[in-house]
């Protein structure tokens, strides 16, 4: 192993209901080239398996960002982020609402809950590499390591579990796994 320290890949946790808004999301990171471990979940209970490590998320790593969907099916997003930010170990990492309906009620409520950023979908893909760099930079400046490490990815599952995208590596969970 050579002497290089590389900056560690930004761990997110990407919570939205429509696979094509994920995939539109997960292609707007690759090419932003921003380098970075995604995990995918469908709705908010899962979401909420995952913040608090319960079931097959047991050894999932913690985000340093989250990209919300506002408006998911079951417990709405808004929801969710009102537990993120209320809870004393989740409400330091940065939270994105991303949301289809732009709606300054729900706007206001995001902005009480000190979210990172309020973007309207489909995602202009500047400003949303551009709030992804800014953030990363803020919360990764002593996260450097030595070489690049992967989480453990699952043993199991079928091909609409992984969702693979050339030199990045997103994790997707379904609803129903």
């Amino acid at each position: 192993m050579s002497g290089e320290t590389t900056r560690r890949p930004l761990e997110i946790l990407l919570v939205e209901d429509s696979l094509t808004d994920a995939i539109l999301t997960i292609e707007t990171l690759k090419d932003g080239h921003i380098q970075h471990h995604l995990t995918l979940v469908r709705d908010a209970e899962v979401a909420m398996d995952f913040f608090y490590r319960r079931g097959k998320f047991a050894d999932a790593p913690r985000p340093d960002l989250v990209l919300l969907d506002l408006h998911l099916s079951k417990l709405p997003g808004l929801d969710l982020l009102e537990k993120i930010k209320t809870d004393a170990d989740l409400k330091q990492i940065p939270a994105v609402v991303m949301t289809g309906l732009m709606c300054e009620e729900d706007r206001r409520k995001c902005e009480l809950l000190d979210v990172a950023g309020y973007l309207a979908k489909p995602l202009a893909l500047d400003k949303f590499v551009a709030l992804v760099r800014q953030l990363e930079r803020l919360g990764h400046e002593d996260l450097i390591l030595s070489s690049v490490e992967r989480p453990k990815l699952p043993t199991k599952g079928t091909s609409q579990d992984l969702v693979a995208s050339t030199s990045y590596f997103s994790r997707a969970v379904s609803r129903n796994a």
